[in-house]
């Protein structure tokens, strides 16, 4: 039998995909007052990945990313994608959204990514929201895996990451863990 060991806290981030700055800045307002500190930003990016937001968001898209500096742990985690999608509601008019907040964390091994939609790769985790390991850590870099999204395959996504991870593990090694 396994024995069952204590969750490593693990590296809240999130990625945004917006129009307008201004939007996103008071988004990443309300997300500081519930977790913090920001600790690594990335972006703005170009967003022509898909053109999935174009009906509700626009064209021109952007996407950023911010990290949290305080170490959480994953037991319930569903609860943030709950929470940023409160965010995106607020910021929202006439049913569609200007920003589009999506959390999700890092470890030692992977990226993994939140949703409210089902499919064959991702977990329920309850509350009506899934998880998918979206990148993993392999050898120095990040490995993709055959539903990672197009946008988290390119070398400043990836980028992000590795540094994201660099924080993490001096972090982690802070608290003797």
């Amino acid at each position: 039998m396994g024995k069952v060991k204590e969750v490593m806290p693990v590296k809240l981030f999130c990625g945004f995909i917006y129009k307008e700055e201004d939007v996103v800045e008071e988004a990443i307002k309300s997300l500081k007052e519930k977790w913090g500190e920001i600790d690594l930003e990335a972006g703005p990016f170009h967003f022509d990945f898909t053109d999935y937001y174009e009906e509700e968001m626009g064209k021109d898209l952007k996407k950023r990313f911010v990290s949290f500096e305080k170490l959480l742990s994953p037991d319930e985690s569903y609860e943030w994608k709950l929470f940023t999608n409160s965010v995106e509601e607020i910021f929202s008019k006439e049913g569609k959204r200007k920003v589009n907040i999506d959390p999700g964390y890092i470890d030692m091994a992977k990226v993994v990514l939140f949703s409210t939609k089902n499919f064959y790769h991702r977990i329920y985790l309850g509350k009506g929201i899934f998880a998918e390991v979206t990148l993993y850590y392999t050898k120095g870099k990040y490995e993709f895996l055959p539903w990672t999204y197009p946008d988290y395959k390119t070398k400043e996504y990836t980028e992000f990451f590795l540094k994201l991870r660099e924080i993490y593990s001096l972090q982690i090694k802070n608290e003797g863990r």
